[in-house]
């Protein structure tokens, strides 16, 4: 189970990105432009992503800022907001890395953001929304683009594995 989840970290660094390298391109105005997705915009779909993963990454390791509300803005402009996702990004691998196939066979419990209710539930599980809700966000990232008529993103995971992560293929 934990090399699945290191290729995922993995994946997830790798195709932010690509996301970032295509939201470079995009004019302040069309970054910030309203293009109907969860978050409206390409920065509100970016800062929710960084955001969903502080609040999961503080749930499962106790430490870091956590922000209190998924459509918080933690950083209005692309450079800053890249910078911050690098970091998330490593900081994601790093853990990972740590994780022992017990731990990751184990339970932890915490508070959801949106329905204040404790939950317990096995960390592997956890992991797998946490991946999985990445790459459903990424795919409104790659929505935005499109429907602002800039080129598609070829996001899937075996171009990925085909690419940079050949070990696991």
């Amino acid at each position: 189970m934990k090399e699945q989840f290191e290729m995922f970290s993995a994946y997830n660094r790798w195709a932010n990105a690509h996301v970032y390298d295509a939201a470079r391109i995009l004019t302040e105005e069309e970054l910030n432009r309203n293009q109907g997705a969860f978050f409206g915009s390409m920065i509100g779909t970016l800062n929710h992503l960084l955001c969903a993963d502080r609040i999961w990454m503080k749930r499962f390791t106790g430490e870091g800022e956590a922000p209190t509300a998924l459509d918080t803005i933690l950083h209005p402009g692309l450079a800053a907001l890249e910078d911050a996702r690098k970091r998330e990004d490593e900081r994601i691998i790093d853990w990972i890395a740590g994780l022992s196939e017990a731990r990751l066979s184990g339970t932890f419990s915490y508070i959801p953001v949106t329905n204040p209710t404790p939950v317990t539930q096995r960390l592997g599980s956890a992991l797998s929304h946490f991946f999985n809700h990445q790459t459903h966000h990424r795919g409104q990232c790659h929505m935005i683009l499109t429907s602002l008529g800039k080129p598609s993103l070829a996001l899937d995971l075996i171009y990925f594995q085909r690419r940079e992560g050949r070990q696991w293929l």
